[in-house]
């Protein structure tokens, strides 16, 4: 005796990426689409909440979360890298007023996007690799990468279609001033010890 196939019609279409991403953030997961690929990211860890702060010290102390910019910590940006992609980075230097830029899906324009901010975890490679494309493409001027798999920080700057032109790596015992650009004309300028930031 033979198998006759049998054939279910679909109940529903297919869920589409943004409704897989909804799901999946209702289920208490951090995601993200970068390159049309749902990214779900390890939850955060101590040291990486510490070094969170570490940052938005001097961001604040600066004057970069005042009437000009704001400091924020996971803060969604409509990404141009595919039709439903967007990122929630770490931390980001955004227009004060960011509210009147919403794009889609809660997520804003990155043109009001000075810089970003990745605290590496488990998932590294997608903040060294993907992102980078995805937030060049986006055109935010700086995207700073605190890499602790491998102790360095990255800050990247020149975005030019899908790289950085210029890629500056930093080690334990260097100190990094970011590029004016972060804030508003008048904020302090920005310097970062690489060995506090690390813990090292």
């Amino acid at each position: 005796m033979s198998a006759a196939a049998v054939e279910h019609p679909c109940d529903s279409e297919p869920e589409s990426l943004l409704e897989a991403a909804d799901r999946l953030m209702e289920e208490g997961h951090r995601v993200e689409i970068i390159g049309g690929i749902i990214t779900v990211s390890p939850s955060a860890d101590g040291d990486h909440a510490d070094i969170l702060t570490d940052l938005m010290v001097p961001f604040i102390a600066a004057g970069l979360h005042g009437k000009e910019t704001r400091v924020h910590q996971s803060v969604g940006i409509w990404l141009p890298s595919g039709p439903s992609d967007y990122a929630i980075p770490d931390l980001a230097v955004v227009d004060a007023d960011f509210r009147d830029h919403v794009v889609e899906h809660g997520c804003f324009d990155p043109v009001i996007v000075h810089l970003v901010v990745e605290v590496t975890s488990s998932n590294y490679n997608n903040d060294l690799r993907g992102k980078v494309n995805a937030y060049a493409e986006a055109k935010i001027p700086v995207y700073l990468i605190v890499n602790r798999e491998h102790g360095r920080i990255h800050v990247l700057t020149d975005p030019v279609g899908v790289v950085y032109e210029n890629h500056q790596v930093y080690a334990p015992g260097q100190r990094i001033t970011l590029p004016a650009s972060v804030g508003a004309e008048g904020t302090s300028e920005i310097t970062l010890d690489v060995s506090e930031l690390l813990g090292v």
